[in-house]
């Protein structure tokens, strides 16, 4: 035929290997080789003679539609002749003519091919193993001669590395495939665990929770007000997770554990000379614009007098390392949260302005449990559930008569962390019978606090002139009496008085009151005259 087999070899390599895509790859051997081996149809496949399938890698051809991962059922016609012919397999097997001793009529019906065909097959062995196999197909009878099995033959190696190429790439893309649907699945068991809603929602939290779902498809920076154990991680993952980033991470920052000399390096990273930068997770880790979701802040003693550089990065959402040059554009969403009054902090200056002003954006406060005490009975069924998978108990431990009463009328000044702990301190001394908290809660809660509160209501305040005149008595009697030493004398105030000389001769108590006598009396002592009248 006059082919020159270095041409014809290289051109044909190149193609195979032009694409990751196996089909895309084929396609294109396909359509050079056409004009040198006749052919209708190319396609890589794998015989499993145990299962009786023909398992298609890729499929390619004239008017045919461009297929992969096709799995087709062979007839049980030439079942048993065809595994001894791969047990026994040539190289190159030509058949120019069907055979229906190996049921090839059937499968060429099946496959929707002319009944009158011929085809050529070559075995792809690599390292010693058969891997599968190159099919040729060409439309008439007789098609092929020993001059294009020796031109095909010359690319055995290049298709036998392609395919298994292809082959391991599609168990990658099989494996990640699976891993990820693992992720999902645990990722769902876990939210039906915790509780795919957040307990509250619908009543003490409604109106947080509107506000998640308002600012939660967004980019803006929310910051979260509440105390502690009220809930603020809870939110700040309702607004990750209802995000349209909540495939990516989702990194958790304590600044308040965060060194203050390292802050920079620890936000920022390090850029160091003839070494590779190490980089922040989630924050650089690439040279590229870096996607970290969202980052969830807790605003302790860190923030507290934070470097200029972290405002302008939460601005223009670049970085810069220490030691490093150039600015890292980076892709994040900042949700901060404190349980601290900050803009009493920014009056004392142990808070900047600016940094407020870039966080306070989007100010989400969260209610103390206190405040929202309708939500106490679902959260304590919630707990009790969560803690009993946790503990492993068999059964789920019933509830004393007005357990939940008492519960609701403690002011939980621990809020929802408080209640969880105290929910599994009863459940790991709960031995049988029905579960109660009396024994659990502080004293105030059984109604000491209140009982208080109802005293003091109850009582009479003294008059202010009452109160000055049973301070000026005992101030007299500190004094034993003595009222013209207040005030008198001390034209000096850096000299010592003699009364200052008599009271450091005396010892004990009496030290105590000669001090404090004339503290009390001239402070007050125009108001000694006005008891006096």
């Amino acid at each position: 035929m006059g082919v020159d087999e270095n041409v014809f070899f290289r051109e044909s390599t190149l193609r195979i290997c032009s694409s990751l895509n196996i089909v895309t790859a084929l396609k294109s051997c396909f359509d050079y080789i056409k004009h040198y081996v006749p052919m209708n149809r190319m396609s890589l496949h794998i015989l499993d003679a145990d299962l009786n399938v023909l398992r298609f890698l890729a499929l390619v051809g004239d008017n045919v539609v461009e297929d992969s991962e096709r799995v087709l059922p062979l007839p049980e016609k030439g079942r048993n002749e065809r595994a001894a012919l791969l047990k026994n397999r040539e190289v190159i097997r030509i058949m120019n003519q069907p055979d229906s001793k190996l049921g090839t009529p059937e499968i060429h019906e099946r496959l929707g091919l002319k009944p009158n065909i011929s085809t050529m097959n070559m075995a792809l062995k690599l390292e010693g193993n058969w891997i599968g196999d190159l099919g040729l197909v060409a439309d008439g009878l007789n098609q092929y001669t020993d001059e294009h099995a020796r031109l095909l033959l010359l690319l055995h190696e290049p298709f036998a590395i392609a395919m298994s190429n292809a082959l391991k790439h599609q168990e990658v893309i099989r494996f990640k495939d699976m891993l990820a649907d693992d992720n999902r699945y645990l990722f769902d068991e876990l939210r039906s665990f915790l509780g795919d809603e957040i307990v509250g929602s619908d009543f003490g939290l409604k109106a947080v929770m509107e506000m998640v779902q308002q600012v939660a498809p967004l980019d803006s920076p929310v910051l979260l007000f509440g105390e502690t154990g009220a809930g603020k991680e809870v939110i700040a993952n309702a607004i990750h997770y209802s995000s349209p980033r909540k495939d990516g991470p989702f990194i958790k920052v304590n600044c308040g554990a965060i060194p203050r000399r390292s802050s920079t390096a620890s936000s920022s990273g390090t850029k160091r000379e003839r070494s590779p930068a190490p980089s922040v997770k989630g924050v650089d880790d690439s040279n590229g614009p870096t996607k970290a979701p969202s980052s969830w802040t807790k605003l302790e003693s860190y923030l507290h007098r934070p470097r200029s550089g972290c405002c302008m990065s939460f601005k223009k959402k670049e970085i810069e390392r220490v030691g490093g040059t150039s600015s890292i554009p980076v892709d994040i969403r900042i949700i901060s949260a404190t349980h601290r009054n900050l803009e009493e902090m920014i009056t004392s200056g142990r808070f900047r302005e600016d940094l407020w002003f870039r966080l306070n954006v989007f100010p989400i406060t969260i209610p103390p449990l206190r405040q929202r005490r309708e939500d106490i009975p679902a959260l304590v069924h919630h707990f009790i559930d969560r803690k009993s998978i946790e503990l492993k108990f068999t059964e789920r431990p019933v509830l004393a008569p007005g357990a939940i009463d008492k519960l609701v009328a403690y002011d939980w000044p621990g809020n929802v962390r408080e209640l969880e702990n105290m929910i599994e301190r009863a459940l790991i001394q709960h031995h049988g019978g029905v579960l109660s908290f009396e024994t659990f809660l502080p004293r105030s809660a059984s109604g000491g606090r209140k009982v208080a509160e109802d005293v003091g209501r109850n009582r009479t305040l003294p008059s202010l002139d009452e109160i000055n005149a049973r301070h000026i008595r005992q101030a007299l009697k500190m004094a034993s009496g003595k009222i013209q030493r207040a005030g008198r004398g001390r034209t000096n105030p850096g000299a010592p008085s003699k009364y200052s000389q008599e009271a450091n001769e005396q010892t004990g108590d009496s030290v105590r009151k000669e001090k404090l006598a004339p503290f009390y009396l001239t402070c007050l002592f125009h108001s000694v005259a006005n008891w006096r009248d």
